[in-house]
This record gives structure tokens, C-alpha cells and sequence, in this order.
């Protein structure tokens, strides 16, 4: 495999006498001259734990003596180690792999040095990565699809050569058809993708993995299709994602939904640990009137672990109170993969590697390697965790995935599968999630750093929500009863968690008992300020925005972030003209031009303060909902044309044909089936009310259908017909 490999070298120190003398300057040379990196340390090094830049390094070069004698960081790193022009005392801790002795010569140790580094590079290489590299070097011609036949066909128009060029050759030579037998099928779970599949359920601690390449969205629909059938029981977090509900509506199951609590900021809460217990389920149960044979076992519970927001749930404790009272447990990881590698997270996701299995209950995880590890976007994947008393079957199980996977995956994406769980193996996956939890609190300490500086001075900053003690104490992060920075209420000690990795930045103007402050700045603002500055962040809400640290992100990333927050507050301190500093929002949005910035945030402030923004969308999320038919049956009524579209003043007891989805956040207010009560539609009418005075500011509401008639608009949902 050719690319630019890394090698450390260590001497004693790295004055210049000392890299003459032990021989690394040479060495470098040498091996920099061949297409290598080299990164040099000093013997101190050795003594410490493994830094994450090591893990990029295929190989150890001590150069000169080193009497001190144990060598943690390589013993943990478990790499090919030599050593050059000196001499070393006995490893401790390095399991027998005594260094080797090179050469005198830079030129022939760096030969050796390379030959080492690529046997070891293939050793570490994942199943179907070094599968797909090798298809890549044999040249093979091809005579399937897709049609432009390895990138051939993108050389033949200006526009296609530019397109090639910018994404590169091996992509293209490796988007391939499934009829290449030497990589395996996906759709069969064979050759090298059985193979990686297999080492991705060793690495995480499960019976089986499943790559799926159509995203979480996808895994949710799959494990719901192989589990559930119609008229069958589900019990359901009410904030989950809507690829959950929309497995609802497909399989034809009736849901009872768990509530989960939330705070007047707008962040989701956990459900409360009482909701689940089995009496409190049983008695959803007998209350739900679309329920027939109200005895029957819930066939499946399906949970967000995590929230959007980084709230994490105790999962042994759900586990050890439902095993063998609902057939299988689904947690909806997407934006948890890295937890199993850092004991931060114990007990806080689905499948402790080595832990015990459920007695009777199969446990299911669905995880996005692309939100927090390394996969591309809608790298996915599926963990399985057998009981006691019931193991997977595969026959089943992959009908299901048969339904929903694509018979032309793409190959990369795959790769990106295997290579995400093969980055996470050993002692470099706790390393990377490690350095994602540091830098999300260096971050965190600096903004509340900067806010305690500006507050003596009667100036105003940024917060972030979570903890006061910015600690990688797994206590501090701990949900406790009535401690006012999270505003959630129902919390069980020792059951509910903070992700510090999931960063909630609070922009001023609200707290979190939905009190309004004088001064206000909307964080819709602030975001597209941002936008239009290169930082996009992941999500927003009234005053808070959403930012994820992941291993991907390095110090000088989150202070960019820093240095745009920094000129927000200069611009919005000098009321700079919004055309000025958000020239492309203001050409969409003419009417903002000439409106001093921090007029614009307090005209959007005093819009939310008036309608008590914070408590109102509370009391939406909150209401108390009715169903009136099975969500199958009323998302069936659109298509038959069973439905009408219902003015938005008319709405009150109507019986919704659709998933009515608020974004941000994103969580749906009703699923079809459901009946719109008066807090939704007032709700509803804010928005509409919200969305005519300040343009560029909406929210956009899916299933809210807008329509404009001679200047005016009109708002309507597609309700079941009476």
C-alpha cells in the first residue's frame, strides 16, 4: 500500500549535538528522501502514555542509548521497534518484542526501517480496506456498471474531466458493481465484507455487525422491519428519530410513547426513569385505545441514546428493569459509537464490550460512524447483541436488510465502514475519544473563561450549557435532582448523563426557567452570522446552538470557532450594518438592509419575549396527545387521496395525515394518526405570525404546507378527511 508513511524516531534529547551524535538527523534524511514522514521526540516520551500523533506511525526508531529501560508508550503501541547507534536496557512491559538492531548505515536502516513499516501496514490493514486496494493495484477491466467505468467516461467532457480530477482516481477505479466476487457481497454478508463485519462486532463488543451504507435512518428501518409486524406493540421515546416513526407507519405497529422531560432552552431531557418501569408501561398499555389484546409482550422498545443534546441514558439499568418484558431492546446510538471506548461512558450505551448478555431480551445498536468516528456520511452500522435464552436470526434479519440496502453500494463507503471500527481497535480508540473530550473541555473552560472576565466588567459573553465543574470525571457529568443548570425535571440519581463531547452554546437572552432577559440575541442570528463566516454549526435553537466534538476536531478548529464568536460581539457591540457583515442574508432579505445588527436581535428578542417563546414551545412538546388511528392507517388515508387540506385556523381535533416536524429541532410535534390540539396550533400560529414579520428567520415546519395566493400566504396540513 503506497502512502506517505510516518515513522518516530526517539533520541535523548533534540539539541543539535545530541541529533548529530545519537544519529536521527541522518536517519530523518534518509527516510524523508524515500517518501516518508518522520517525527521526532525525545526518550521522556517513552515514558508516557501514547499521544494520538503516534498512532499514524507504522513504526520505532530509538537512536542512541537509553539506559532508563521500559517503554510504555511503544509496548501499548505495538510497533515495530529497532534501534540505531546505541544501545537500550530491556523492555518492560513490551511482551517479549525486544527492539531489533539496524544497520550503521542511514541508507540501509532506512531501507530495513520501510520494510518493516509496510509488513506491519498490511498486518493492521482491516479486511475489506486491503481487499479493495489490492482490486484497486490489479487493474482489472471493467466491463459492469457503473457507466463511467472507473472514472473513464468522466474524461470525455470538460465538465466530467474536472469532476474526476477533483475526487481523484482511486475513488472512481473503486466505485465498482457487486459483481466483483473478489470483495465479497454486502447484500450476503460474504468474503472480505463478512470478514469485515465480523472484526467491527470484535472491536465493539457485539455478536454481529452489519455495515449498512444508506445511513442510521436506514439501520432503524432494518431492525424495526426484522422485529415488528402489524398490530404489534412498540414502546416508543416520543423524541426519537423520525426514521423510527417512519418504521411505525411502515410495519404497521402501534406505538405507546415514553415522554421525555425538557427544559425551557429547548434541549430534550431524559425520560424519567419511572417511565420505565413495566407497571408504568402496562398501564400506557390499557390506556391506548387502538390496543386490542392489551396483554400481549411489546415486541420491541426504541430509544435515543443519545440525544441530539448529549443526554445519555443508563442503559444496563433499562436493560436489567425490562429484560424478558419486551422482546428486544433497539438504542438509537447515531450519535454515540465512540462510548465503548472510554470508560466515561460505562454503562451509558448498549453493548459493553465483554459485559453480560440479557437473559432473554436481544439488544440492538444502530450507530452513524460518520457523526463521531471516522466513516463517510451515511457510513452506518449495526450491532447485535444475542441473549441467553434467544440468538439473531440471520435469515430473518436479513430480509429485512435486504428491503432497505441498495443492490449497488458503494464501495468506499464500505471501506470507510471497515476502516472507522479498525481506527477504534486497541489502545488507539480510547486515545482518540480521549482527545475529543479534552479539547470539548478546553473549549468549554475557555468560554466560561471569557464570560467570568467580561461578566466583572459588566460585559457580556457566550455561556455553554452542562456542568459547572468542567471535569473529565465521569461524576461531573452525572444528572442530579434540582440543580438548576440542566432544567430538567424527574431526574433519578446515578440513571441520566452528560456527553461533554456534545457542546451547547447558550447565546444571551433566556434562561433556563424560561425567563426573558431586557437584552436579547436569537441564536438564528448568530448562526447565520456564522454561516456566512465558514463555521456552520450543527443545529440551533431559540438561544442555543449545537456543536459536536468529535475525533476529528483539533484545537485550532474550535478556536476559529472562538475568533468568529469574537467578531460577532464586535460587530454586534458596534451595531454594524447587517448588509455589511452579512452581505449575502441581506440580498436575500432586503428589508434588513441598513438595520444595525444589534437592532435585528433585539427587534427578533422582543418578538420571542412577548410570545413567551421559551415556556410556549414547552408546553407543545408537552401536551398531552390523543391518537385516533394507527399511524399506518392514516399515513394509507394520502395514498388513497383520502385526506384535505385544512386551513391552519380550522385545525383544532383534526386527525393529522402526516409527520409534522418542527426544524430546528427536529423532533416531530405529531405523527399521522394523532389529533392537533390547541397548544400545537398555537404554537402553529406563531410561526406563521413569526414568519411574515422577520423572513430568513423561520421555522421551517415539514408536513406545514404553504401556500401563496395574491401576495398572501396560506398555511394548511393534510388531514385525514371526516
Amino acid at each position: 500500500m503506497n502512502f506517505r508513511m510516518t515513522v518516530l524516531l526517539f533520541a535523548p534529547d533534540l539539541t543539535p549535538k545530541i541529533r548529530a551524535e545519537s544519529g536521527i538527523e541522518a536517519l530523518s534524511r534518509e527516510l524523508e528522501a524515500r517518501g516518508a514522514n518522520t517525527l521526532l521526540c525525545e526518550f521522556s516520551a517513552l515514558h508516557k502514555k501514547a499521544d494520538t500523533a503516534y498512532f499514524r506511525a507504522v513504526t520505532a526508531v530509538i537512536c542512541g542509548d537509553n539506559e532508563t529501560g521500559g517503554l510504555p508508550a511503544l509496548a501499548e503501541l505495538k510497533l515495530p521497534t529497532y534501534i540505531y547507534g546505541g544501545r537500550i536496557a530491556k523492555l518492560a512491559g513490551a511482551e517479549g518484542a525486544e527492539p531489533r538492531p539496524l544497520p550503521s548505515s542511514a541508507e540501509a536502516a532506512a531501507d530495513e526501517i520501510l520494510r518493516g513499516a509496510r509488513a506491519h501496514l498490511e498486518r493492521v490493514t482491516p479486511p475489506f480496506f486491503k481487499a479493495l486496494v489490492s482490486y484497486r493495484k490489479s487493474g482489472s477491466d471493467s466491463w459492469h456498471c457503473p457507466g463511467h467505468a472507473g472514472g473513464e467516461a468522466f474524461t470525455k467532457t470538460a465538465v466530467g474531466a474536472a469532476f474526476g480530477e477533483f475526487f481523484g482516481e482511486n475513488m472512481l477505479r473503486t466505485d465498482v458493481c457487486n459483481a466483483v466476487e473478489e470483495l465479497g457481497q454486502l447484500l450476503e454478508h460474504s468474503g472480505p465484507v463478512k470478514a469485515a463485519e465480523e472484526n467491527t462486532a470484535r472491536v465493539f463488543g457485539a455478536d454481529h455487525a452489519f455495515f449498512v451504507t444508506n445511513g442510521t435512518s436506514t439501520s432503524n428501518k432494518i431492525v424495526w422491519h426484522s422485529q415488528v409486524g402489524p398490530d404489534d406493540i412498540v414502546v416508543v421515546d416520543r423524541n426519537c428519530h423520525k426514521s423510527n416513526l417512519h418504521a411505525i407507519m411502515m410495519t404497521g405497529a402501534i406505538p405507546v410513547f415514553l415522554a421525555p422531560s425538557r427544559n425551557h432552552y429547548g434541549i430534550i431531557g431524559p425520560i424519567p426513569r419511572r417511565e420505565f418501569h413495566i407497571e408504568s408501561i402496562l398501564a400506557k398499555i390499557a390506556a391506548n385505545p387502538l390496543i386490542s389484546g392489551k396483554k400481549r409482550r411489546p415486541r420491541l422498545l426504541t430509544l435515543t441514546q443519545s440525544t441530539y443534546d448529549g443526554v445519555l441514558y443508563n442503559a444496563e439499568t433499562i436493560k436489567s428493569m425490562l429484560d424478558g418484558r419486551i422482546e428486544a431492546f433497539h438504542f438509537d446510538e447515531a450519535w454515540l459509537p465512540h462510548a465503548p471506548f472510554h470508560p466515561l461512558y460505562q454503562d451509558m450505551h448498549a453493548i459493553a464490550r465483554g459485559g453480560p448478555p440479557t437473559k432473554a431480551s436481544m439488544v440492538y445498536a444502530t450507530q452513524s460512524t460518520h457523526k463521531t468516528l471516522a466513516g463517510l456520511s451515511q457510513a452506518s452500522q449495526i450491532l447485535v447483541r444475542e441473549s441467553e435464552a434467544k440468538k439473531l436470526n440471520r435469515h430473518v434479519f436479513n430480509e429485512a436488510y435486504l428491503m432497505h440496502t441498495s443492490t449497488s453500494p458503494f464501495y468506499p463507503l464500505i471501506a470507510s465502514c471497515d476502516v472507522a471500527a479498525a481506527m477504534m481497535d486497541g489502545p488507539a480508540g480510547h486515545a482518540l475519544v480521549e482527545e475529543a473530550i479534552q479539547e470539548a473541555l478546553a473549549f468549554r473552560r475557555e468560554m466560561r473563561g471569557l464570560a467570568r472576565g467580561r461578566a466583572r466588567t459588566g460585559d457580556w459573553w457566550f455561556d455553554v450549557w452542562g456542568p459547572a465543574a468542567d471535569s473529565a470525571e465521569r461524576e461531573a457529568w452525572q444528572l442530579r435532582p434540582n440543580e438548576a443548570w440542566h432544567g430538567f425535571s424527574g431526574i433519578t440519581e446515578g440513571f441520566t448523563m452528560h456527553d461533554p463531547t456534545k457542546v451547547t452554546v447558550l447565546t444571551p437572552g433566556l434562561q433556563v426557567d424560561g425567563g426573558f432577559e431586557d437584552r436579547g440575541i436569537p441564536a438564528a442570528l448568530v448562526a447565520k452570522y456564522l454561516a456566512e463566516n465558514g463555521v456552520i454549526v450543527e443545529k440551533y435553537g431559540l438561544y442555543s446552538m449545537f456543536v459536536m466534538f468529535t475525533i476529528g476536531v483539533a484545537r485550532a478548529r474550535w478556536q476559529q470557532l472562538l475568533q468568529r464568536l469574537e467578531r460577532f460581539k464586535a460587530d454586534y457591540d458596534a451595531n454594524q450594518p447587517v448588509d455589511a457583515v452579512m452581505p449575502k442574508f441581506a440580498a436575500a432579505h432586503p428589508a434588513y438592509r441598513g438595520l444595525g445588527l444589534r437592532e435585528l436581535a433585539q427587534r427578533i428578542h422582543d418578538a420571542y419575549r412577548s410570545s413567551d417563546i421559551g415556556r410556549m414551545t414547552t408546553e407543545t412538546y408537552v401536551s398531552e396527545i390523543v391518537p385516533a388511528m394507527k399511524p399506518s392507517q392514516a399515513f394509507a388515508k394520502t395514498a388513497h387521496e383520502e385526506i384535505e387540506r385544512v386551513p391552519l385556523d380550522e385545525i383544532v381535533g383534526r386527525v393529522s395525515a402526516v409527520l409534522l416536524t418542527p426544524y430546528p429541532p427536529g423532533i416531530p410535534l405529531l405523527v399521522p394518526g394523532e389529533r392537533f390540539n390547541a397548544a400545537i396550533v398555537k404554537y402553529l400560529k406563531f410561526a406563521r405570525a413569526f414568519s411574515s414579520r422577520y423572513p430568513g428567520f423561520e421555522t421551517d415546519i415539514h408536513g406545514l404546507a404553504v401556500e401563496t395566493v395574491n401576495g398572501v400566504r396560506n398555511y394548511f396540513v393534510d388531514c385525514v378527511k371526516e
